[in-house]
């Protein structure tokens, strides 16, 4: 911690009760992030699972999960106290209502707990991203993995294998029918290649490869296609401004990958290069405004902003990019397509995703 020379504020004109105000909404986001970290040891140990079967002491809760009946009733305690399960006094025994249990269980798109991973993953870098503040540069990619592997790919899992094919690909005129008769795809920034995956066992006529810098997140995608028997997938360890352009893909992809780009108006460049005359590039990403002002009723921006400032710009800046950030925005994601060439523009709200747009153009 840094002190400066800097005068206390002058309190003679303060207003009571806005400071009131400030002061209970100031602790009320330290009692979130705790709660933030115990919904991740919730989903990390089935806890959340084990109470959607019914109410239960902590002995019983412990059981039916295999844990330490101690730290079960700890982590209840925090939980009950946050409003997450309800205690019956009568009884002693936690209950999970279905409501919360709908948003917080269950191998769905629903299930809210699996964003909890990233947030805490991303919260033990905050030493590294301090010191970035006073040296300037930012955090290298390689100090997050493969921590950042798999807590994105539990972000994002679930929520692309309910909605990847009937609720984002229609998006893109005439997509899913390209890919039913047969093109080639890539995905730039594909981590683990789930949404490979998926389209790859959908669409048997087309052929996917996907490209990422983790070697460890390429492994995962591998592993995952060989599982399913995938024969018509592959994946390679790929800086994306390298993408190949000989011979052209018929479709780029690329989910939530372009605003953490060292260079990502070369890498628009490239994409625009490798695609065929009148290929689509589909893109994915964050759903804001380029403007901080338009983002100040966004509920989901301090979020946005903070995974930001701890991992997306931070990763830019390591190699001395351009650091879009998280919050690059609508405005300026238009704007860098257009001047890589693409045409035909579109902007696409997604229903059931309230973190993502979908961009879809063609090269001309």
């Amino acid at each position: 911690m840094t002190t400066t020379d800097a005068r206390p504020p002058d309190t003679t004109s303060i207003d009571q009760g806005a400071l009131e105000a400030f002061q209970q909404r100031t602790l009320a986001r330290f009692v979130d992030a705790g709660v933030t970290i115990m919904i991740d040891l919730g989903y990390r140990t089935g806890l959340f699972e084990a109470a959607a079967l019914g109410p239960a002491t902590s002995e019983e809760l412990a059981a039916r999960a295999g844990l330490s009946e101690r730290h079960v009733r700890e982590w209840l305690g925090a939980v009950t106290t946050a409003g997450i399960l309800h205690l019956d006094r009568d009884t002693g025994r936690h209950v999970l209502p279905p409501e919360h249990a709908a948003l917080i269980t269950g191998d769905t798109a629903m299930n809210l707990a699996t964003l909890a991973p990233l947030v805490v993953h991303l919260a033990g870098f905050v030493d590294e991203v301090a010191e970035a503040f006073r040296t300037g540069g930012g955090v290298p990619y390689q100090h997050y993995r493969p921590g950042f592997t798999s807590a994105m790919d539990e972000t994002g899992r679930r929520r692309y294998d309910a909605q990847l094919v009937d609720a984002y690909l229609p998006l893109a005129d005439g997509l899913v029918d390209t890919l039913e008769a047969g093109t080639r795809a890539t995905d730039i920034g594909c981590g683990t290649g789930h949404c490979l995956n998926i389209m790859a066992r959908r669409f048997p006529a087309s052929t996917f490869v996907g490209y990422d810098l983790a070697a460890d997140a390429i492994d995962g995608g591998r592993a995952e296609a060989a599982a399913l028997g995938l024969t018509n997938v592959t994946f390679e360890v790929l800086d994306v401004r390298e993408l190949p352009t000989e011979p052209p893909f018929g479709v780029v992809f690329a989910f939530d990958a372009i605003h953490d780009q060292v260079d990502p108006h070369g890498v628009l460049a490239r994409v625009h290069d490798a695609l065929e005359p009148g290929g689509t590039f589909f893109m994915c990403d964050i759903k804001a405004s380029s403007n901080l002002e338009d983002n100040l009723a966004n509920p989901l921006a301090p979020l946005l902003y903070s995974i930001s400032t701890l991992h997306c710009m931070e990763i830019s800046l390591a190699g001395d990019g351009a650091a879009l950030g998280t919050v690059w925005g609508e405005q300026l994601a238009c704007r860098l397509l257009d001047e890589a060439g693409f045409t035909g523009l579109a902007v696409h709200e997604v229903e059931h995703d309230p973190l993502n747009l979908v961009y879809t153009c063609r090269r001309p």
